[in-house]
């Protein structure tokens, strides 16, 4: 009795006709027509634009900012060996998630179908461009197409990124605090400075007391009936952030900000104001037998009081002033920019919560190769140094090495980071520079196209990256995902810059 009831309920009858008919999103690349189910279609939109990953599949078209989240976009045509296309109003990416969402681009998306399982045929009748093996089945007279080839984007992805899944090895940073610590025992008889030009002289700051060095905004707020010397308020990660000019300060000429200009982010205690500064030069370690104390007779000069010592490169042809960060905010100017935040501040932002914030970022120095940009812990940077005129070759030396320089006296070897990277080489410009960095005892230089800024990025918009190549996730395992300012930084492990094997070979290079 009760099985004449089940046999004669519409509701199952239907569900049982449901159950045979499968929605598929169909499109074309090349001269193909695909289908693919539609249960793992997360949307499809717009080519995006992408930041180029080193040392991915050349399938890979870089990553993309999906609403907050890194995506990978992926080319199909490249996947098949189909002949480039340049991508247009038709171009579109389906985004796909089996585990980890992927962006594949493909010409133009035709429609979504409904298919009888019934009318979905084996793939032994054909052979061709594609891989029968990346196919689950084909479709025949259906949205105006003889035949749709079904593609298994789960296989797909497990031939083209058998990687894709793994997550980043966590031991990269129990390696970064190890050497980190290393490196301070080896240099502690050394400063290290961040040094910067105004009106054609330098000076610098220990790194201690630099937050970040960011570019100057298109908007500042004025502060009413303020000094001279304070510019006015920025807006910096959701807190307001007094600017004042060290031109004004030093009762130098005023000068207004251009694209070469920078804001030093100096803070003592947990107060911090940004500083302008003409250009930011490089990262420098300086050996303390090369700094002198400023002369008292000078110390005495209002003007001079904030610069307490002298540091001597170049065997005395480059003096730098040495800018003490706790005398920089005994000054006038800096104590007015710093009530100027208080009158402007919501009274309940506390020193906690902005002490809290703090601790919850990374600081990164951020170079550039090309048009991306790349960040590595501020930490792992020795110093930075400008491109000599000439590198000198070294015979037999290892084929990846530039050539060396004299660094006080030491031999460093220099690597193009292009290079390294697998990206074109370029002609050396003024912006370049030397990146140090240590490994297991030798410093190592490498060459960058320029180096940005140093940055405090919180932690919440750091991710891991797609693990889309063995090379690319021990290198860039991580993505630093900056949302509302439209960018996305590859952050680079930097012990994994060289390998074992080639230090040894720079080992036989310097010793």
């Amino acid at each position: 009795m009760s099985n004449e009831v089940i046999n004669e309920n519409p509701i199952v009858e239907e569900f049982k006709q449901e159950s045979n008919v499968r929605q598929f999103v169909t499109f074309i690349a090349g001269d193909e027509v695909f289908a693919v189910d539609m249960a793992p279609v997360q949307e499809i939109i717009r080519v995006p634009t992408v930041v180029n990953v080193p040392l991915a599949p050349i399938t890979l078209d870089g990553l993309a900012n999906l609403r907050g989240k890194v995506l990978p976009i992926i080319s199909l045509r490249r996947i098949f060996g189909f002949a480039e296309q340049e991508y247009n109003d038709a171009t579109r990416a389906i985004v796909i998630d089996l585990g980890q969402p992927l962006g594949f681009v493909v010409d133009t998306v035709a429609s979504v179908v409904e298919v009888e399982t019934s009318k979905i045929e084996n793939v032994n009748s054909i052979s061709g461009t594609v891989d029968t093996d990346l196919l689950t089945g084909l479709i025949k007279d259906v949205g105006g197409h003889a035949m749709i080839m079904v593609l298994d984007f789960a296989k797909l992805i497990a031939n083209e990124f058998a990687e894709i899944s793994k997550l980043a090895n966590n031991t990269a940073q129990t390696s970064r605090n190890t050497e980190s610590n290393q490196e301070v025992e080896v240099f502690s008889d050394e400063l290290q400075l961040v040094s910067f030009s105004v009106a054609e002289q330098e000076y610098a700051i220990s790194i201690e007391d630099v937050q970040e060095i960011v570019q100057v905004p298109e908007h500042i707020i004025h502060v009413p009936h303020s000094d001279s010397h304070v510019l006015g308020i920025m807006t910096l990660r959701q807190r307001m952030l007094p600017l004042v000019s060290l031109r004004r300060m030093f009762n130098l000429p005023f000068q207004e900000a251009d694209e070469h200009s920078r804001i030093v982010v100096v803070s003592v205690g947990n107060s911090s104001v940004g500083v302008v500064m003409d250009t930011v030069n490089e990262v420098l370690r300086v050996s303390k037998e090369f700094v002198d104390p400023m002369p008292t007779m000078l110390a005495r000069d209002g003007s001079l009081s904030d610069i307490t010592e002298i540091c001597r490169l170049d065997n005395g042809k480059r003096l730098v002033s040495i800018i003490s960060a706790e005398n920089m905010f005994r000054h006038s100017a800096m104590r007015e920019a710093l009530n100027a935040i208080e009158n402007q501040q919501d009274n309940s932002m506390s020193s906690n919560t902005e002490r809290t914030t703090i601790e919850d970022d990374e600081q990164m120095v951020v170079f550039r190769l090309g048009a991306e940009e790349f960040g590595v812990p501020i930490e792992s940077v020795q110093e930075i140094v400008r491109v000599p005129e000439e590198l000198t070759h070294v015979p037999k030396s290892p084929e990846f090495v530039e050539g060396v320089i004299n660094l006080r006296g030491a031999i460093l070897p220099v690597i193009d980071q292009r290079r390294r990277l697998g990206l074109p080489t370029t002609e050396r410009t003024e912006q370049q520079r030397i990146m140090v960095f240590l490994f297991d005892g030798l410093r190592t230089g490498f060459i960058v196209d320029s180096v940005a800024e140093v940055l405090k990025v919180a932690k919440s918009a750091i991710e891991p990256a797609p693990n889309l190549s063995t090379d690319q996730m021990n290198l860039i395992s991580r993505v630093a995902n900056l949302e509302k300012q439209k960018r996305l930084i590859l952050l680079i492990e930097p012990s994994r810059l060289l390998e074992t094997q080639d230090r040894e070979g720079l080992a036989k290079l310097v010793n």
